[in-house]
């Protein structure tokens, strides 16, 4: 079964991590048109302030594209071939920017559906052009996560996936919102390469409890006892300190595609 590591925290994405005034507005994807498919996200309208919606207006054309059913071409994307990672629930881009600065030589996609967070990302990736090692390594989709997998990567495809903080739903009734469940698992194995990783990190005990079992059930995935192909450091924040400040304990679980 996967071991816990060291203990690390980028934010819940969906919780504290979105400064936002968004309203809420749960409306079910699209799922396969006939039979929609409940969300693990909240759906909400945001404004931009000023800046933000400076650097949307700069930096989406090129780095942002919203979530569809074509298959995407990450090559021509990034204009290089490199191995892709997915981050999905990204929030205001913490880690993913700093983890695409970590890891040049990997192509990361960020997911999130939140406007406001993808602005903030945007804001980030913009802030890196000043320093001596400019991200230009990252792109944004906006949308559903799940339908990214299923309609824009290509099995087999993926070198990783990280799922850091994802809404745990706490109550018994919203369980069937949680984003990891066993049909997810499949799924995200299913579009890793061999040897390819998955990375999980939560600090809801329970659904860390909730994790590990689906993903330890899943029979393409298990420990990794080769060489990863990316990282599994993340960014350090304000966001750790008050986990530690209530007790929490940080999670993180890592499955590899067996095969490798």
């Amino acid at each position: 079964m996967p071991r816990t590591l060291a203990i690390r925290d980028n934010g819940r994405v969906n919780h504290s991590d979105q400064d936002t005034t968004d309203t809420l507005d749960e409306q079910p994807s699209r799922g396969n048109r006939l039979y929609p498919r409940v969300t693990s996200f909240r759906s909400r309208r945001g404004s931009l302030t000023d800046p933000q919606q400076d650097a949307w207006d700069r930096r989406w054309p090129e780095l942002g594209r919203d979530v569809g059913d074509d298959l995407l071409d990450a090559d021509t994307w990034f204009g290089r071939s490199a191995p892709l990672v997915l981050e999905i629930g990204s929030g205001t881009g913490t880690a993913a920017v700093a983890m695409a600065q970590a890891e040049p030589h990997i192509n990361l996609i960020a997911i999130e559906v939140y406007r406001p967070g993808i602005a903030q990302t945007l804001q980030r990736i913009e802030r890196t052009s000043e320093t001596d090692a400019p991200v230009s390594n990252l792109r944004i989709l906006r949308g559903d996560a799940v339908e990214v997998l299923e309609h824009m990567v290509a099995p087999e495809s993926l070198t990783g996936v990280r799922v850091f903080f994802p809404d745990p739903w706490p109550k018994a009734r919203h369980h069937k919102r949680r984003l990891l469940q066993p049909k997810t698992f499949a799924l995200i194995a299913s579009r890793l390469k061999l040897g390819g990783v998955l990375h999980v990190a939560t600090d809801h005990a329970e659904y860390a409890e909730w994790i590990l079992e689906a993903g330890n059930a899943e029979p393409q995935l298990t420990d990794v006892t080769w060489e990863s192909p990316m990282s599994h450091e993340r960014p350090v924040t304000k966001f750790e300190d008050k986990a530690h400040q209530v007790g929490s304990h940080i999670a993180e679980m890592v499955w590899g595609k067996i095969g490798a």
